[in-house]
């Protein structure tokens, strides 16, 4: 499922060839479930047509498109959320389930817009666990407002972070898994954190873990959160991409940056 690296490229894909561009068509899916429209579907349509794209942000596992007036649309990717943008290589992940060069646009869209130069985008979501929203203000409100800092733009500090998991009574990845205490972690970022350091926590151990954080979710962002470029050695490979074979512990080796 797409964690805070698949949701970072989709952002800075988005920042690099639409921001700056009128929207002049807009599409959003019939599906109330995925697709959150009090006013209705034909009211968020028109809001979005003929706003300028001015920004694409982005906290946890949430993005949202900042246009020069509100209201906002707003993704929460869930199980199987993607953004597509016709033409440019965004990023591929695990059970993104959607090829973009089938049809276009999917038939799993849920949010479709074409752009002032003919650029065309979508939000697509076979699983139908996202939701496509509309906000004057994202981050004041449910479920943004209620993350806790992101794991890349807002790290803790390392004596914060040591504190904060000394008075947490759980488990260390359920810990890791919630929002409200670091924003953008899922599944494959905790299994591989904790993998790494694979080790009692410690004083060093939490240091370890805080550093490791940083590690995977950089790494991954770096590499446009793209599994194929993933270091050998890493979980993912096994727990995720079905790899065969043994994860060989004792023979990790931690990559200097």
């Amino acid at each position: 499922m797409p964690e805070l690296p698949e949701v970072e490229a989709a952002r800075r894909a988005l920042e690099a060839h639409c921001v700056g561009r009128r929207i002049t068509r807009c599409a959003v899916a019939d599906d109330s479930k995925v697709v959150v429209a009090a006013a209705g579907r034909v009211a968020f349509e028109r809001a979005m047509v003929g706003r300028t794209i001015v920004a694409a942000r982005r906290r946890g596992k949430n993005l949202w498109l900042r246009l020069d007036a509100p209201p906002f649309p707003s993704f929460q990717f869930g199980m199987a959320g993607a953004i597509y943008i016709k033409g440019v290589a965004v990023t591929k992940y695990k059970r993104s389930a959607v090829n973009s060069e089938d049809e276009w646009p999917s038939k799993y869209s849920k949010f479709f817009v074409e752009l002032d130069d003919g650029l065309e985008f979508s939000f697509t979501d076979k699983r139908r666990f996202a939701r496509v929203r509309l906000f004057d203000d994202p981050e004041t409100v449910p479920p943004i407002s209620e993350l806790g800092p992101d794991a890349l733009f807002e790290p803790m500090s390392v004596d914060n972070f040591v504190d904060s998991l000394s008075r947490k009574k759980i488990g260390i990845k359920a810990l890791l898994l919630d929002q409200s205490f670091i924003s953008g972690i899922g599944n494959w970022i905790a299994d591989e954190v904790l993998y790494q350091i694979a080790s009692s926590l410690t004083r060093e151990s939490c240091e370890a873990l805080h550093q490791s954080i940083q590690e995977v979710v950089k790494y991954a962002v770096d590499v446009d959160a793209d599994c194929d470029r993933f270091p050998v050695e890493w979980l993912f490979h096994h727990r995720w991409g079905k790899k065969p074979g043994k994860v060989d512990v004792s023979g990790y080796c931690r990559k200097e940056n």
